[in-house]
């Protein structure tokens, strides 16, 4: 059934377009004469409204807009960014990074803590005192109110509901809810696929994105398939895992249990071990060393062997992502696409591998995302 048009819809759609359009002009802010004209709502509506949105903290005066008229000038209205916050935690094998960001996903404060892993309570309440703690030197008022949920990050498939960790052999945390960080907090919690948060960071950087393959090589190597804008998981939420499609029969032990694994050739831990840091293997490529360069040659070769694969089924764009993809320069793609040409039967043009907009904090952005995104559409905004 349609739904009638009644006086309080239309206001509510006067509101939320006006929030919206405001909220778009990000920093440089809007006056009631520009809103006006571009939604084609009257002044008094306006005027209306933005004394409504600014009651409500929503939207702020931010300064005063230069004309060369004389007489009064007209007030700049900007977004109130930090109207509304959400927490996004990463946990990792040894460490969780925890973030906190506004309402333009900008990052407000950012913590990492050593802290090793385990399945025990003891973990899960003291990871939730940290951040506890985190929430507390925001110095937040009503921060109750203020902050819409908390994200958790994890390396493991995640139910569609975000409560129970479907698949976590990284971890050992199979069948984990997140219950067992939500007794501890005072905020709505969610868990989130690791690889889903940093497609849902690029997305958020890229709004012209529709359509691609993402590929996150971080420690672990992971992906998602972006269509429509949306992240696709598949009937058994285990689509885009890449890292597991076998690429030696008789390669090094992935720890799904299974043989020569893309993870097993193409992760960072894989590339650089499990206690280092790409920086200084990237010294040490740029350099001309020859064991970090034949090793940087293996790595390319399998990652543009898993990129053609994916791109005979998928067409679409790749982008690379995660801690390797800003020590990727333009002789590296060069290689990729040469070793593509060698394996695919098109002529394929050098135009679907690109860099990620967002290498820096993009899956603890993304673990908050979520909540973001949410709020935002329940005022009309839809990124």
């Amino acid at each position: 059934m349609e739904q009638s048009i009644t006086p309080e819809l239309i206001k509510q759609n006067n509101r939320n377009r006006i929030y919206e359009y405001i909220y778009r002009q990000g920093d440089k802010g809007i006056s009631q004469q520009e809103i006006s004209i571009a939604l084609n709502i009257s002044r008094p509506t306006v005027a209306y409204n933005l004394r409504e949105l600014e009651n409500d903290g929503l939207i702020q005066q931010s300064g005063l807009l230069e004309v060369d008229q004389q007489g009064r000038k007209p007030v700049i209205w900007t977004a109130n960014a930090d109207y509304k916050i959400a927490i996004g935690v990463e946990i990792l094998r040894k460490v969780v990074k925890i973030i906190a960001i506004n309402l333009y996903a900008s990052k407000i404060a950012r913590e990492v803590i050593e802290i090793e892993y385990a399945n025990h309570e003891s973990y899960f309440k003291s990871v939730s005192e940290r951040v506890k703690k985190f929430i507390a030197s925001l110095k937040l008022k009503h921060a109750n109110e203020k902050i819409l949920g908390i994200g958790f990050a994890l390396q493991g498939l995640v139910s569609a509901d975000g409560t129970t960790v479907i698949y976590g052999e990284i971890l050992k945390c199979t069948g984990l809810k997140v219950d067992v960080f939500q007794k501890f907090l005072d905020y709505p919690c969610r868990f989130i696929h690791e690889p889903d948060g940093a497609a849902l960071s690029e997305l958020w950087v890229s709004p012209e994105l529709e359509k691609a393959v993402y590929l996150s090589m971080s420690v672990h190597l992971g992906g998602a398939v972006i269509a429509n804008r949306k992240i696709m998981n598949g009937m058994h939420r285990h689509s885009a895992t890449f890292e597991h499609i076998t690429a030696q029969p008789d390669g090094e032990l992935c720890y799904c249990g299974k043989r020569g694994c893309f993870e097993t050739i193409c992760s960072m831990e894989a590339l650089v071990g499990a206690n280092n840091y790409p920086d200084e293997f990237f010294k040490r490529v740029r350099g001309n060393d020859p064991e970090a360069s034949r090793r940087w040659r293996v790595f390319l070769k399998y990652l543009a062997r898993l990129i053609n694969d994916l791109h005979l089924v998928t067409d679409m764009k790749f982008i690379l992502g995660g801690h390797l993809a800003p020590f990727f320069n333009d002789d590296d793609i060069r290689v990729l696409y040469d070793e593509i040409r060698e394996q695919t039967p098109f002529e394929e043009d050098e135009d679907f591998i690109l860099i990620s907009k967002m290498p820096s904090h993009n899956i603890t952005i993304g673990a908050a995302l979520p909540y973001v995104l949410e709020f935002l559409e329940s005022l009309g905004v839809k990124r």
